[in-house]
């Protein structure tokens, strides 16, 4: 079962300035959310995005070019590390409200999220909270794009708090 990206999702992404990166990181949330749900395989996964989704039309929607070795990076890197990223987003979370009941799309979002701010620190916290409040922008609400934000937010300040000393 594939994600199904809103007709929207790769204008909204493309009005955002997205760049090879920002695709990398839509598709990045693609993928987790239908490893997610449907089980699939991080190789599966690597190998129908990187043949058939990446720089492609699909359905009517056109998906930009990304960047791939950052793509398989982030779902590569989420799934090694999920067991470490779930408990720290539960406790982001508010108290009562753990990760597993989170809509799919946002547990996929939030991880990506996460371990980005952990391990990419080639890229500025803020931009990555940006960009990931931009991807959940393209399946979600408003409100719930919040909840991306002030998650990710907590996130960044435990891994990355000299950059948030800085003004």
């Amino acid at each position: 079962m594939m994600a199904e990206a809103p007709k929207t999702a790769a204008r909204k992404i493309a009005e955002k300035k997205a760049n090879r990166r920002g695709a990398a990181r839509l598709a990045a949330v693609q993928a987790l959310y239908q490893m997610d749900i449907a089980g699939a395989g991080v190789n599966d996964v690597f190998a129908e995005f990187e043949s058939y989704w990446l720089g492609n039309e699909v359905e009517g929607d056109e998906y930009l070019p990304a960047e791939a070795a950052f793509f398989r990076d982030v779902v590569s890197g989420v799934v090694r590390d999920q067991g470490k990223i779930d408990p720290l987003l539960d406790d982001a979370l508010n108290r009562g409200w753990p990760l597993k009941r989170i809509d799919a799309i946002l547990r996929a979002t939030l991880r990506a999220g996460a371990y980005e701010l952990e391990h990419r620190k080639d890229v500025p916290a803020r931009v990555v909270i940006k960009e990931y409040v931009d991807v959940a922008n393209a399946f979600v609400d408003a409100d719930e794009t919040g909840l991306v934000n002030a998650v990710l937010d907590q996130v960044a300040r435990q891994f990355r708090a000299g950059e948030f000393e800085r003004g």
